[in-house]
């Protein structure tokens, strides 16, 4: 395939319809030197995430990786510089509901390596997650000495995926940068997620329900500090072979949040507590921010003023019903 002179980078973003990686199709695409394709089952992602202006940087293909004939098509069209890989099975529910569903993106992950070390890849992007790190024994939750010790389905496999890509460096020379994301929000965001939901909830005046009492706590970071932290890695050659934690820094439990949620935008809404899950929800999260400030350089979101920005958007409520 010809690509235009000024194209420089030839990008791969699996999962591109989803609610993190549309956001880095976006920050991708305003470089004109870079050419993005777009490969998304949409079993959870949605098309309507991908920016709709027309682009001649942007392809979309509806593609599932863990298809070994399906993607390989695609690696082989293409020959991608740089691969971002964002597609996975998410949710605490949907994942707990379906453990076997989840097991199955072991599959993606050694399809994209084998194609990106056999096709010129130079560095490949992977979204793990603060799941890893499980009931955590050390805080802040440090890359390096906190023990990945969950042992739940989705934790699991995201393990996997970092010692797919440490073992594909160490045979092959396959470059890598992994981000652990923690708890990121924003205004493409469905609504099974706690402040897609909180907020849903507390724009129409309905009661905001919580699991168990609400004392579990994690930190929240708006969808841009996400996305700018982990395009300068990318664009710097920065942590390379490296891991990155990519979350907020102050940490709030969930009931909190609810109070602030319904103070920020004005509700009457009142907060029920449901019984506790049975699992998954891990009772603290506080990352080590320090090589994501690095990648930042500027100050984080605040949370108010995230909240904000996402009820603004007036495509909010369309997406996450």
């Amino acid at each position: 395939m010809k690509f235009p002179e000024r194209i420089k980078n030839k990008i791969l973003v699996t999962g591109g319809a989803g609610f993190v990686g549309s956001g880095m199709v976006e920050k991708l695409i305003s470089d004109p030197e870079n050419y993005v394709v777009v490969v998304d089952s949409l079993l959870t992602g949605s098309s309507r995430k991908i920016p709709e202006a027309e682009y001649d940087n942007l392809r979309f293909i509806k593609c599932d990786v863990n298809d070994y004939k399906d993607i390989s098509s695609v690696f082989y069209a293409y020959s991608f510089d740089y691969v971002f890989h964002y597609a996975a099975v998410v949710g605490v529910k949907r994942t707990l509901q379906n453990p076997v569903m989840v097991l199955n993106d072991i599959a993606g992950f050694n399809n994209l390596l084998q194609l990106s070390k056999n096709t010129g890849v130079k560095r490949v992007f992977f979204s793990s997650s603060s799941e890893v790190y499980g009931e955590p024994v050390e805080f802040p939750q440090n890359e390096e000495t906190t023990p990945l010790n969950s042992r739940l389905p989705y934790a699991i496999v995201k393990n996997v995926g970092e010692a797919y890509l440490k073992s594909f460096h160490r045979e092959f020379g396959l470059e890598y940068t992994i981000f652990r994301f923690f708890n990121t929000y924003g205004p493409k965001q469905s609504r099974e997620f706690v402040i897609s939901r909180f907020l849903s909830m507390a724009l129409q005046n309905q009661d905001i329900t919580i699991y168990g009492d609400g004392s579990q706590t994690r930190t929240f970071c708006y969808i841009q500090d996400n996305v700018d932290a982990c395009y300068a890695a990318f664009k710097n050659d920065l942590y390379v072979n490296d891991v990155v934690n990519i979350g907020g820094g102050i940490e709030l439990s969930v009931l909190e949040l609810a109070k602030i949620i319904i103070n920020v935008t004005g509700s009457s809404s009142n907060i029920i507590h449901l019984p506790a899950l049975e699992e998954g929800d891990m009772t603290r999260r506080l990352p080590d921010t320090s090589k994501m400030k690095t990648l930042l350089n500027r100050e984080v979101t605040p949370l108010e003023e995230g909240l904000e920005k996402v009820i603004q958007q007036g495509q909010f409520i369309s997406l996450i019903k």
